[in-house]
């Protein structure tokens, strides 16, 4: 390969795990979900990287190395030929590096593209923003798959009246810091949110807490619609990389 003396670089935090993350560059079907219908990879050094484009352009290049869950490294470059070489990367033309690394809410992706002219380099970073983020919330609407069960959990905890099966449910939906505030709660901890709950059992029984609609979602972070009898609201709700609830902030209706 020529000399490549330009880089473009960035890093973004993904809301889910290496592994999860590591998987989309193994698996056609997965690549295809973040560059297009039709991409493909052939996951091992020398296999063939093939994107789609929207419209209908194509490039790719193929595997220069890869160890699992850590790093990836191809070349890129289009198909089609064009006599503006200060912006179109022939096939081949550059190299693309990936890493992984574990970070507190998932996963640090760092992307270094290594390109022969600043113009082509510069032409390339818009792209690359967009195509990172596609990727980070693709990927972890995978992680979160489980988010609408996770919330009936948690909601199920706030009209269990036995403390020890109540404390069941928020370790199945919770980490153990997990943080919750409303206009009536500055909540810090798992066993702080079960003392909280003990309190509304006993001054508010009979509550219950009912999803309403199914989840939004995007890059870790969800809005639930909730119901209580006559009382309604939002929640705002941060998931931690596993999948489970890391943080919730609640509004109310009216």
């Amino acid at each position: 390969m020529k000399d490549l003396p330009f880089r473009y670089t960035r890093t973004i935090v993904i809301r889910a795990r290496p592994a999860t993350v590591f998987r989309y560059f193994t698996d056609s079907g997965r690549f295809a979900s973040w560059w297009g219908a039709g991409s493909t990879i052939d996951p091992r050094p020398g296999g063939r990287v093939h994107i789609v484009h929207p419209g209908g352009t194509t490039a790719g290049g193929e595997i220069v190395a890869m160890e699992t869950d850590r790093r990836i490294v191809f070349t890129y470059g289009y198909d089609q030929k064009s006599n503006d070489t200060s912006v179109l990367i022939e096939r081949g033309g550059s190299q693309v590096t990936i890493t992984l690394a574990p970070h507190a809410e998932g996963t640090r992706l760092a992307i270094m593209h290594e390109v022969a002219a600043e113009r082509v380099r510069d032409e390339h970073a818009a792209g690359w923003r967009f195509q990172l983020s596609l990727f980070a919330n693709v990927v972890a609407r995978e992680e979160h798959a489980g988010l609408a069960q996770r919330i009936d959990t948690l909601f199920a905890a706030w009209s269990e009246p036995d403390a020890g099966k109540r404390a069941g449910l928020l370790a199945d939906a919770t980490t153990d810091d997990v943080g919750f505030r409303d206009p009536y709660a500055t909540i810090a901890g798992r066993d702080e949110l079960n003392e909280h709950l003990t309190a509304l059992q006993k001054h508010m029984p009979g509550t219950r807490l009912v999803r309403d609609g199914e989840p939004q979602q995007c890059q870790g972070v969800a809005l639930v619609r909730w119901s209580a009898g006559k009382a309604s609201g939002t929640n705002v709700v941060r998931l931690a990389a596993d999948g489970r609830i890391a943080d919730v902030v609640g509004f109310w209706n009216g």
